[in-house]
């Protein structure tokens, strides 16, 4: 079932208030160093200490969409109760600041099989219910489309094209094997898309190595219980290995490590190759990269401003955040790296960060005396898209304040 067009209980324009809600945006979101960083070719340098801004960062348009979408949401009905499946995006300040507007969170709990799972039994029909920019499973949207409450969904243009490639797959007969976390909203939201269609089904894999697993398979090593066992909860319901590997397509989540993806998809066509020749590969394997433009262009400022001498890389996101993930690990291949989630990561005095290193899943790590005491240090700076411009900016105030030089002169060099 397509998405209803936008009527008097689904909405996905927004309510025509984007004038009405643009100055408490900016106020809540906007960084003045962040400005003066982009009217100085993004380099901020102030008594020997230089910060370096990537060209892309924070903020992209799903993000700014969704959050201007949520506000909208809260102007147009100030009186009525008003639920969020989940988080907006991944931001704890951004999702907070929602909740003190009286945005209600609604956390999943777990099925059976241990997946995540909304339960909208409070929900009535006159409610208001925002979904994500990740997007929800089709069977979150027509639980939700049922019980008659007013939808306002803010999924991300970029998803919604995924979506539409892994319903082509299913579609024709292919299994879309999709390069993401199965836990990841966007990706159990784009999973579920296969079931438009009888016979349709999918496979999560996290990354290379699980691909290759996967490519083994297909050329005849290891064993369907090996398989099953390790997939068990990041494939479709009744996923036969022996029938459902034999035409695939290749779809990833949107914040992925692009590189990646594609080296997933080149591996599994090359398998598919090996296995049953080139012919049928042709006609039984497809693959597109459906990482979004933002994600791709944040990626690719990172690589470019890796390419300059840097001391360090400070990138900020929520640990949650893929796409900050993803950047992350992309700067631990070069310099050391430090994943702050704000600009309270960095205790200037105590000449200390804490961080989430690139890799680690869980836990936290410090570092001491993290820059360097030389002159002419240089720190470079990034931001996930779902960071807002004022985090990058109290940042930028920190690292300098690290080193002893106050915002104040910041501000005024």
């Amino acid at each position: 079932m397509t998405a209803p067009e936008q009527g008097s209980t689904y909405f996905r324009k927004g309510f025509g208030l984007k004038g009405e809600v643009e100055e408490t945006l900016a106020a809540d979101y906007d960084g003045s160093l962040v400005d003066l960083l982009r009217s100085r070719d993004h380099t901020l340098t102030v008594s020997g200490v230089t910060v370096r801004l990537a060209r892309e960062f924070g903020f992209c348009y799903g993000v700014e969409r969704a959050v201007e979408y949520a506000y909208q949401t809260r102007r147009k009905f100030p009186d009525r109760r008003i639920r969020l499946v989940g988080e907006i995006i991944h931001n704890p300040h951004v999702n907070r600041r929602l909740g003190e507007m009286g945005i209600e969170i609604l956390a999943p709990g777990q099925d059976a099989d241990g997946k995540p799972v909304f339960d909208y039994g409070g929900v009535s029909p006159d409610d208001v219910v925002i979904l994500p920019a990740f997007g929800v499973t089709i069977r979150d949207f027509e639980t939700l489309r049922a019980l008659g409450c007013v939808v306002v969904d803010t999924t991300c243009g970029s998803v919604l094209n995924v979506w539409k490639r892994v319903e082509s797959y299913a579609r024709d007969g292919f299994t879309a094997l999709i390069h993401g976390k199965h836990y990841h909203e966007e990706t159990r939201a784009t999973a579920s898309q296969v079931g438009r269609y009888p016979g349709g089904h999918y496979l999560v894999v996290r990354d290379m190595g699980e691909a290759r697993i996967v490519c083994a398979y297909i050329e005849g090593s290891g064993t369907r219980e090996e398989l099953m066992t390790r997939f068990a909860i990041a494939a479709s319901p009744g996923f036969d290995p022996d029938l459902h590997l034999r035409r695939i397509g290749v779809a990833n989540q949107t914040t992925m490590l692009a590189r990646e993806s594609l080296a997933i998809g080149e591996e599994v066509g090359c398998a598919v190759a090996r296995r049953y020749g080139d012919e049928y590969r042709a006609e039984n394997f497809r693959t597109f990269d459906t990482i979004c433009s933002a994600t791709q262009d944040r990626q690719d400022a990172v690589q470019e401003l890796l390419r300059e001498s840097l001391d360090a890389m400070v990138v900020i996101g929520g640990y949650n955040s893929s796409n900050t993930i993803s950047l992350a690990a992309l700067c631990a291949e070069r310099v050391p790296t430090y994943h702050i989630e704000d600009a309270t990561s960095i205790e200037p005095e105590a000449r200390r960060i804490t961080f989430r290193p690139a890799g680690v899943k869980h836990s936290e790590a410090s570092a001491v005396d993290w820059i360097p005491d030389h002159a002419g240090v240089r720190i470079g700076l990034t931001a996930g898209a779902s960071t807002p411009n004022n985090k990058i900016g109290e940042t930028v105030a920190r690292i300098f304040a690290t080193r002893g030089i106050d915002v104040r002169i910041v501000d005024a060099a």
